[in-house]
């Protein structure tokens, strides 16, 4: 056995570490044959794949040798509320038991960080109800006094509501180095503590949107590490095929429509032209979701394009599709609608 899971082992026993630092802890065969198996893979630099049945107590044994083996580490979890119970729970009390004096950061997208000039933007918007008003003073009353800028400090107020784009920011709206408060930026500064920590937490989103970025040569959001723990793993393959797939739906092509629609403006005599392909995007868009409203929601394209219906309309709208590309394609346009219109996103 090496060392890393010889020590991992030892953390895990009866009268070791967590036994004697954590009220309520007991000795799980299980726990401890897949912390060494955790231990035995980052000390060889290899690939583990395992499954933990409900009470192993899988938290701990994958934390106890990502702790022990002073290796830097990113541990991924499936949702931000696991995020944040094994940032602000777990982590401090396996560190604190086994004494290791590693850095820890939480880092999250950065939709889930106040953006102080924005907040300062919406000091001088209305807003669509009394109560997103109310929750906007809350936000105020807030960002005054918090540290990090983390929205699920503000737990009353819902994730769906629609303050939130008001007073967060996006990749495309964020003002980066030019940003009056850009010293102050909560994304920025969690990012810098996520690259000078020895155990990063994030989430499966967060992890694909980096390799994603990475993929195409913008950078990074993630430091380097030299082991990844992923919990919860079983999601990766829906959540990859988001990142990487390819996808065109109707919200997209009727976003099109609208989008060269309103580019007209700006060109001369460009309406005529446009007009009659943008309706009859929308139009065929229409006649398609009719003709597949039997279908399931999921299933492979063969079973579409047997209905009767079906192909006729799927050509007409492919048809169309492409003639208002093609008129597009005529007059420059911000990248966001001549990206749709390469790409289909």
């Amino acid at each position: 056995m090496d060392d890393l899971a010889e020590r991992t082992r030892a953390a895990l026993a009866a009268g070791g570490p967590l036994a004697e630092g954590l009220e309520g802890f007991s000795p799980r065969e299980a726990q401890r044959q897949l912390a060494e198996a955790v231990a035995t893979a980052m000390d060889q630099r290899a690939t583990l794949v395992a499954e933990a049945g409900t009470g192993t107590g899988k938290t701990y044994a994958y934390l106890v040798p990502a702790l022990l083996s002073g290796q830097r580490t990113i541990i991924s979890t499936g949702t931000r509320a696991l995020q944040d119970q094994l940032y602000h729970r777990d982590l401090p009390r396996v560190r604190a038991a086994l004494g290791a004096g590693l850095k820890t950061a939480l880092l999250k997208g950065r939709a889930n960080y106040l953006c102080q000039y924005r907040l300062e933007q919406a000091k001088g918007e209305k807003f669509q109800s009394r109560e997103v008003a109310a929750q906007f003073q809350r936000v105020v009353a807030w960002a005054a006094r918090t540290m990090r800028g983390d929205l699920s400090e503000l737990a009353d107020i819902a994730e769906d509501s629609p303050l939130w784009p008001q007073v967060t920011s996006t990749a495309d709206n964020c003002l980066g180095g030019e940003c009056p408060f850009w010293s102050e930026c909560f994304v920025a500064k969690a990012r810098q503590q996520a690259q000078a920590a020895d155990v990063v937490v994030v989430n499966h989103h967060l992890l694909l949107a980096d390799l994603a970025i990475k993929q195409e040569g913008f950078g990074e959001i993630l430091p380097g590490a030299a082991a990844f723990v992923l919990d919860e793993a079983h999601q990766l393959p829906e959540l990859a095929a988001q990142f990487f797939g390819e996808g065109l739906g109707a919200r997209q092509l009727l976003d099109l429509s609208r989008d060269s629609l309103a580019e007209c403006k700006n060109v001369t005599a460009s309406l005529a032209t446009v007009l009659g392909p943008a309706r009859g995007l929308e139009q065929a868009m229409r006649d398609l979701r009719l003709a597949m409203d039997k279908l399931p929601q999921r299933g492979p394209k063969a079973r579409m394009l047997a209905l009767p219906s079906v192909p006729r309309h799927w050509m007409r709208w492919n048809m169309r599709c492409r003639n208002c590309s093609v008129y597009l394609g005529h007059w420059r346009m911000p990248r966001r609608v001549s990206q749709r219109v390469r790409t289909g996103r």
